[in-house]
């Protein structure tokens, strides 16, 4: 399938070097492409720049926002949580029209140092905005709850026996997720939660999230839904 990936942080990676090792079409899109191929040594999470990680990656096909937006099938929105509504403007809507797009974000804001907290939640919510961006796209929200390696795969914590939650307005696309996530990444309990507002929860778990990351020093820290 040909998947166009928007966003070059930790997310984006691990997502486009698990999707091309399946066999998958991959363009990581970035809004400025010689920018971030030139961003070397480590950032505030200690973690390589992009342009370090592509040295050793340069097998993934690179391009702008727009340019993955176009070459994808189905998209996935992998930004900061401000550069969110950027790039998809910047992706252009009709190249996101008639398509899947599985929202990743999270509207974090560290503008005031650690913990951040929520740029929008309540009545409102960063995948609700993204759909009224994009009123033609078959907006998925997914993969918000877990760190990326878990998002690929599921298995490396409790042997995978644990929940994702997934939100969106499209039945059909939300089925067509469920499906490629259980095929592609191995994952067992995916649990649709309703329309696109119920995104408003799983962004607003972010702030329990961050906690038990900071309590146990751990990213590999996710929930299970018993029902």
């Amino acid at each position: 399938m040909k998947i166009g990936i928007l966003g070059t942080g930790m997310v984006g990676q691990v997502l486009a070097a698990k999707l091309v090792e399946l066999g998958h079409d991959v363009i990581l899109g970035t809004r400025n492409v010689e920018a971030s191929k030139a961003r070397t040594g480590t950032n505030s999470w200690g973690q390589p720049e992009f342009g370090d990680w592509y040295k050793a990656n340069s097998h993934i096909k690179l391009g702008t926002f727009a340019e993955a937006a176009a070459h994808g099938e189905w998209n996935m929105l992998a930004t900061s949580g401000h550069g969110t509504l950027d790039a998809v403007r910047a992706g252009g809507k009709q190249n996101f029209a008639g398509k899947v797009l599985v929202d990743i974000s999270n509207p974090l804001d560290f503008s005031n140092g650690f913990p951040p907290s929520l740029s929008v939640c309540n009545t409102d919510s960063l995948g609700e905005q993204v759909q009224r961006e994009l009123p033609d796209a078959k907006v998925v929200k997914a993969f918000n709850m877990v760190n990326a390696y878990l998002m690929v795969d599921p298995k490396a914590l409790g042997g995978g026996d644990h929940s994702l939650i997934i939100s969106g307005n499209d039945a059909d696309a939300k089925a067509k997720v469920t499906a490629f996530l259980k095929q592609q990444f191995g994952w067992q309990d995916i649990i649709d939660l309703g329309d696109i507002t119920t995104a408003r929860a799983t962004e607003m778990y972010l702030a329990m999230w961050i906690r038990l990351f900071g309590k146990f020093q751990n990213p590999m820290v996710t929930i299970k839904i018993v029902r």
